[in-house]
């Protein structure tokens, strides 16, 4: 009889070394080359984060690292108008862009936005005319921050860059589709965004991955916005992706006095989420606000990861995250907020409130100030528990079974965290599927 032995599958790590020279010759841009393998080296020395570092204390990422990945996805498709339209928010009035397996496809997409500078990222990353901007721009901010920021910037090849000029006001929402299809093999997306609203413009981007196949997808996402004054910037993520889905999102957003830039972030779906966000105030009265929901249950897991970084009077941050618990799912809240000791007249507010509805789910916040001024208003603050029952006896009490009753005071405890959404489509899709997690019926 003869025996045979298992070989072990090539660790993350070591599959993105023997792929990064093939990778390099399939691209265009040669003037990023010297700054990939740069960067390359960098992740090297870094490795992935374990549970020995501080900020992935409570996160294990072996079950993403250990996996072996495709990083040249097949570009074939079959999507259709109909899988497209369910994943719309009957947004008829919307501009939306479509990446199908990394590539932007323009026949999927609806761009109607005028007055502006629209490139796909790879398309960019070839334009002379865009080679200054890039040069300003990319990964200035995000640059050497981690192990994935490192490692996008290696191979970072899909997504998109948006420029609105000044005084410019985008007046429809942009919906930006990253969808994954038709893989046999779990696959391996480095996108990268770069968004620059510059003075007095406006502009509200919508963000959604979506994974149609059984084979697990790992998505190393990074953005860049840059808000210059009297600009306004709204991100909004939608993140409601399957069971074999990875999501690690880094979005850094820097922004010019008497700016206002927002990050909605909505968690329902997805395996394992990690959402890095840090925002950087280059000047005085600038206003920042952070707002997320998450529902999760199973095995699930999402971890928030943010910080404010308050360098000048006169400025405000909102934080406010809701957490909703079930099975044997995972939250993770780590919130920080910086005040320089210049950065006086500071109002900062940080808020992480998160329920538990089984024995077996589990939350881990962690709220942080770190405060050099002394004439300043910050406060953070977190709680962990589970339904009011006073509230809850009052709803039985009028005929209200104790699943509804649950999920009416549970719908009413995220509620608030997405009043900042101006767009009504978006805000009723939010609504809709917080009611559909909750299993509870609500006319809208």
């Amino acid at each position: 009889m003869v025996q045979t032995t298992d070989i072990p599958v090539m660790a993350l790590k070591e599959q993105i070394t023997e792929n990064h020279h093939e990778f390099l010759e399939s691209l265009h841009h040669r003037f990023l080359d010297e700054d990939r393998k740069a960067a390359l080296q960098r992740f090297e020395s870094m490795g992935f984060p374990t549970k020995k570092d501080e900020e992935y204390k409570y996160t294990s990422l072996k079950e993403i690292t250990e996996k072996a990945y495709n990083f040249f996805p097949k570009e074939h498709h079959n999507i259709t108008r109909e899988q497209l339209d369910e994943l719309h928010l009957g947004e008829e009035n919307f501009d939306w862009i479509t990446f199908v397996n990394g590539k932007l496809h323009k026949e999927l997409s609806k761009v109607s936005i005028e007055n502006v500078e629209f490139l796909s990222f790879n398309y960019a990353l070839n334009d002379e005319k865009h080679r200054d901007v890039f040069e300003k721009y990319f990964n200035t901010i995000a640059e050497d921050k981690s192990a994935f920021t490192n490692l996008n910037q290696a191979y970072c090849k899909y997504g998109f860059f948006l420029k609105v000029p000044k005084n410019v006001v985008i007046e429809k929402p942009i919906h930006v589709f990253y969808i994954s299809q038709n893989q046999e093999e779990n696959t391996f997306y480095n996108t990268r965004n770069l968004l620059i609203v510059e003075e007095g413009a406006k502009v509200e981007i919508i963000e959604s991955h979506h994974n149609f196949d059984s084979t697990y997808v790992l998505t190393n996402s990074v953005t860049e916005i840059f808000t210059y004054p009297n600009a306004k910037a709204d991100w909004h993520k939608v993140q409601n992706d399957n069971d074999t889905s990875y999501l690690i999102d880094n979005t850094f957003a820097k922004q010019e006095k008497d700016s206002l830039t927002t990050v909605n972030t909505f968690s329902f779906g997805g395996k394992l989420v990690r959402n890095n966000l840090d925002f950087i105030h280059n000047g005085s009265n600038i206003n920042s606000f952070m707002n997320g929901i998450t529902v999760i249950g199973k095995d699930q897991l999402v971890d928030h990861h943010t910080a404010v970084h308050h360098n000048f009077p006169n400025c405000e941050s909102y934080q406010n995250y809701k957490g909703i618990f079930d099975g044997k799912s995972h939250g993770v809240f780590n919130g920080k907020v910086f005040v320089d000791k210049i950065a006086q007249k500071t109002n900062a507010y940080q808020q992480n409130n998160n329920v538990l509805l089984s024995e077996g789910a589990v939350i881990d916040t962690k709220p942080q100030l770190e405060i050099f001024a002394d004439d300043v208003k910050c406060s953070h603050g977190c709680t962990v528990g589970q339904l009011n029952e006073d509230a809850l006896f009052y709803l039985r009490a009028r005929g209200i079974s104790k699943k509804e009753a649950q999920a009416l005071l549970l719908y009413a405890f995220a509620n608030d965290a997405m009043q900042n959404i101006d767009i009504e489509p978006l805000k009723e899709k939010i609504s809709k599927l917080l009611a559909e997690k909750l299993e509870v019926d609500i006319e809208f």
